[in-house]
Order: structure tokens, then sequence, then C-alpha cells
């Protein structure tokens, strides 16, 4: 199982969110790039990127913080906040990025999912993020009448490499992710699941270690790994 540590953008800065609420950031480094190197020198595999600001406005605006993540590591990169367009995934992956996490855009037209796997195979993951199991996009502003599995299921044949799932009721608060919903989905998909949202523990992650068996391959951690309650060294021995 991959475990992927989060960093999440906002204002160039690397922040936690509460319930995906862009009015309750914690700043937790205001050097991205240097949480990032931190995150690699630790151990860590493969580093799971979000720009908060450009998943609100649609486009990308913490490029500049992104660009010096990707000078400054060497371990693959997951980005997601703002990629609406062939034309910015393309941009992405040739300015190094590893994989694009297509979120709103997903919902919104499915299509270009689609079109991206087509063009970029195994480059391509949909991140699903939920609110009383109901989709939410815009950067968790806005709630669709689209159930997680059913807009999961429409990526079935298309080559995505993974679903990151994310309960935003969870977010941000150490309180334990959605077990249940993750191992549904995962049970109901062909397509690997990423875990995400309230890990607080080690105890979280290694009951989602057990989920590997329906098809759960790893884990975003994000506050849990900032306030220290995981250690980076458990993580890493998994």
């Amino acid at each position: 199982m991959i475990i992927f540590p989060a960093i999440d953008l906002k204002n160039g800065q690397c922040v936690r969110l509460f319930k995906g609420d862009m009015n309750k950031a914690t700043v937790f480094n205001d050097n991205a790039s240097a949480q990032a190197l931190e995150f690699e020198n630790s151990g860590f595999k493969f580093l799971h990127i979000v720009d908060l600001d450009g998943a609100i406005s649609g486009k990308s605006e913490n490029e500049k913080s992104v660009k010096e993540i990707l000078q400054n590591i060497k371990i693959p990169t997951q980005l997601g906040g703002g990629i609406r367009s062939i034309s910015a995934i393309e941009k992405w992956l040739n300015l190094g990025v590893s994989r694009v996490i297509l979120g709103t855009i997903a919902a919104k037209n499915p299509d270009l999912v689609r079109e991206a796997c087509k063009n970029f195979p195994d480059k391509i993951v949909v991140g699903i993020d939920a609110k009383n199991g109901f989709v939410s996009t815009e950067g968790w502003v806005e709630t669709s009448e689209i159930k997680t599995l059913e807009l999961a299921k429409k990526f079935e044949d298309c080559g995505v490499t993974a679903i990151i799932y994310t309960d935003i009721s969870r977010d941000g608060t150490l309180t334990g992710p959605d077990f249940i919903g993750t191992e549904d989905l995962a049970k109901n998909l062909s397509i690997p699941v990423i875990a995400s949202g309230g890990i607080s523990c080690l105890e979280d992650v290694l009951k989602i270690k057990k989920m590997e068996q329906f098809g759960v391959h790893g884990a975003i951690v994000g506050r849990a790994l900032y306030d220290k309650k995981i250690s980076a060294a458990d993580l890493v021995s998994l």
C-alpha cells in the first residue's frame, strides 16, 4: 500500500483545512518545497499535492509553489486542484507531475476524463470528494446530485489509474476516515481506491491496509503527520 503525505497549497503556503472550509486553514509551513523535501527525506515514495485555490477558481493558482516542489524532489507526485482541460493536464505532465487528479471536471464532464486516459495512459486519477454520500465540486463549495459510486462507475473501463475517495466531513478533523464508504467503494469497483480524509492515527492506517484485499491500494495522510499524531517512520515502515 502506498502512503501519500499531503501538501495542500493555499496562497503558496502548506496548510490543512477543517472539513474543507477555506476560512479554517491552519498554516504548517510557509515553504511548501521544503516540506516536500522533508517528506522525501523521511522515506516516502510518493507525494500528494492539491492546489486549493485552484480547486475553487478552476485554474492553477499555486503554480510557482508546485514548480518549486517539482524542482526540489525526486519522488513521483500526483497533483490536483483546478486542472480542467486536456491542455492543463499535458502542461503539468510535461513539467514533471507523475499523475494528474481530476475532480470537479470528472463530475461535470466525464468524457474529458476518458479522453485524458486515452491520451495519457496510467497518468489520470479521479478525485471523488463526497458529503453525505453525494459528490462535491468546485473545491467542495458545491454539492451535486451524483452519488459517489455512481460517478466512480462511469470510469470503470477507460483506464483511470485510481480513485481518491475523500469524506469531506472528516477531512482535517482527525476523527478517522470513512472506513465503511471506502471499503464499499473498493468492493464495487475494479479501479484501485485511495483512502483520504480524517486519518488520525497509525491504527487508522493499519485498518485501511487490511482493505488491500478489496482493492484499496493507498492512503493520504495530512493533518495527523503535521500534528505528529503519526510519525513518518511508522508510515514508511508499513
